[in-house]
Parts: C-alpha cells; sequence; structure tokens
C-alpha cells in the first residue's frame, strides 16, 4: 500500500498538460509545414509518426474524477495507489487507471428462512446500505472478474459486481444473529433481549457482524436494520393461536385482579358503614356472586330476591 503522498506525486494538474498537449499539436503542425518548405519527405514522415505517437501517448494520460469516485492505478500489474481527490489530473500514460465509485449503495436483502435460538423456523430479511471504504481490498482481496462495466471508456468497475459477494455475506450474518435471540418472549424472563423487542441492540450487533464479514471486501457498512420478520409459515398459524391464548391470559389475569379488588372493596364498605351483617357463608354467597358478574364474558342478568336473605 502507498503513502498518501506517494499517491500526490502520481498525478498532476490536467490542464496544465491540456495546455501542452495542445502546445504539442501546434509545434508538430509548424515542424511539418517547414518539413514541407524543405521538400524533406523521410523527416517530415518521422516527425508526424513520432509526434503522433507522443500526442497520443500524452492524451491517454488525462483522468477525471468525479465526487466521489477513485482511480486505481496499477503499473504494469502492481499496485500504485488510489486516487480520491475529484478534479482533472494527468498521470503516467503507462498506468492502467480504473475508476471505482465510493458513493453509497442500497441492498434488500430478501427475506429468508433461519432457526431462532429456540430452533423455531422464522422468515428474516434486511436493508443494507454499504460503500467501498477500501479500494485496495475491494479490487485486488477478492475475486472480481465480472467487475469491468460496459462503460464510456471500458474501464469502470462497477458497484453491481459486488452485491453477489455482499448478499451472500448478508445470508450468513442474518442466520448467525437469528440463531443468537429467540423470535419472543416464550418461556423466557422478560429481561431477555429477543428479535423483537430487541430492536436497536440486534441491529447493532447485525452491523457488527456484517462489518466484520465485509471488511475483507474493502467494504463500509453504513446502516443495517431487519425490516423483516415472522414466523415460517408451517408455524405461523400455531404460534397465532398460541399468541393469542397468552393474551386472552394475560387479559383474565387483569380482569380477576381487578374483580378481586373491587369485591374486596365492597366487603369493607358494607362492613364500615354497618348496611348489613353477613356471616361467613353469605360472604362467600356473595363472592361468588360478584366475582361471577365481574369476570363474565357477556353481562351478567340478575334475579331479584324480594324475600329475606335466609
Amino acid at each position: 500500500m502507498k503513502t498518501n503522498e506517494f499517491v500526490k506525486k502520481l498525478k498532476s494538474n490536467g490542464f496544465f498538460h491540456l495546455f501542452l498537449n495542445l502546445a504539442l499539436i501546434a509545434a508538430a503542425v509548424w515542424s511539418v509545414f517547414q518539413l514541407i518548405l524543405l521538400e524533406n519527405v523521410l523527416w517530415t514522415v518521422i516527425v508526424i509518426i513520432v509526434g503522433t505517437f507522443v500526442w497520443i501517448l500524452h492524451l491517454i494520460g488525462f483522468l477525471l474524477i468525479q465526487p466521489n469516485k477513485s482511480a486505481v492505478l496499477t503499473f504494469f500489474g502492481v499496485y500504485s495507489g488510489t486516487v480520491k481527490q475529484n478534479g482533472f489530473f494527468w498521470v503516467n500514460p503507462f498506468y492502467v487507471k480504473k475508476k471505482l465509485s465510493l458513493r453509497a449503495r442500497n441492498m434488500d436483502v430478501e427475506p429468508i428462512k433461519v432457526n431462532d435460538k429456540n430452533g423455531n423456523p422464522i422468515m428474516i430479511g434486511l436493508v443494507l446500505v454499504w460503500k467501498i471504504e477500501d479500494t485496495y481490498k475491494a479490487c485486488f482481496e477478492i475475486d472480481s472478474a465480472k467487475a469491468i462495466a460496459v462503460g464510456t471508456n471500458g474501464n469502470d468497475i462497477s458497484l453491481s459486481s459486488f452485491e453477489s459477494f455482499v448478499q451472500v455475506q448478508s445470508d450468513a450474518a442474518l442466520r448467525k444473529v437469528a440463531g443468537m435471540y429467540a423470535y419472543d418472549h416464550i418461556d423466557h424472563k422478560d429481561t431477555e433481549i429477543t428479535l423483537r423487542s430487541g430492536g436497536e441492540e440486534i441491529n447493532d450487533k447485525l452491523e457488527e457482524e456484517l462489518a466484520e464479514r465485509l471488511t475483507i471486501a474493502g467494504i463500509k457498512v453504513v446502516e443495517a436494520r431487519i425490516n423483516y420478520l415472522a414466523y415460517a409459515s408451517e408455524i405461523a398459524g400455531v404460534m397465532l393461536r398460541r399468541q393469542q391464548a397468552e393474551a386472552i391470559i394475560s387479559a383474565r389475569e387483569k380482569i380477576v385482579e381487578g374483580a378481586v379488588s373491587m369485591v374486596e372493596l365492597a366487603l369493607d364498605k358494607l362492613s364500615e358503614k354497618k348496611v348489613v351483617e353477613l356471616d361467613e357463608e353469605r360472604k362467600a354467597t356473595m363472592v361468588s356472586n360478584l366475582m361471577v358478574v365481574l369476570c363474565a364474558d357477556e353481562a351478567a342478568r340478575p334475579v331479584i330476591n324480594t324475600g329475606t336473605l335466609y
């Protein structure tokens, strides 16, 4: 890897060389005109050939870098450096220049079927934002045989060539993270982190796992978030009924808790106000009736007793 100081020496101002190129053309034309006047055919042909070769060779050295793009330079198979500064430059024409975008790219990873910590099959997907950070690793550490895109100059390295690598590593990271946590709280304490309740902690873990896997390709993970999470179709119905049962049980617990409080309050008030004196048997009957009324799913239909309590 070359230092930034060395990379700066690889390039020079493109506008200066553009002016120099025009000057070379003018000098070549003037030389040819003078040789024609002298009727020296041999030297005229030599000057035309050499001047054309020098002009074309000088023309090849021009390099235009757009914002958030770079150019990877190699000299006869040896990596020489990367130009990341945007602008118009001139470099040695014998350098092979491959342009690589440093802009962020978005990927929607389709949901895949994995097993959570409890072994339940689930469907999970993510949205990933990534970009190239280390151009050397991106170009030379992974296979990029299909990386050269057909463009205006044929030297652009398309970011789409990295999508297959990112896709495979994203699937692997999803499977690992999903296997570390349960889908939700089932037979576990509410304090345990799950895929449904983890939120930012799960996303941070996913980013960490992806960053570790993609660093070999010089790729930086800007953001990774789970955007789809559900039980697999073969157990979705069973889990839905279980969730409904848990919801009903939880609701019943609240209803019973409230009913007990109301019955206790009613007995205390009757005793405090001395509205009626009830023995233990009548208290039990009253408690039973109140619990039925308060805990019933439907509105109670009371039977009015116009006689005595006994």
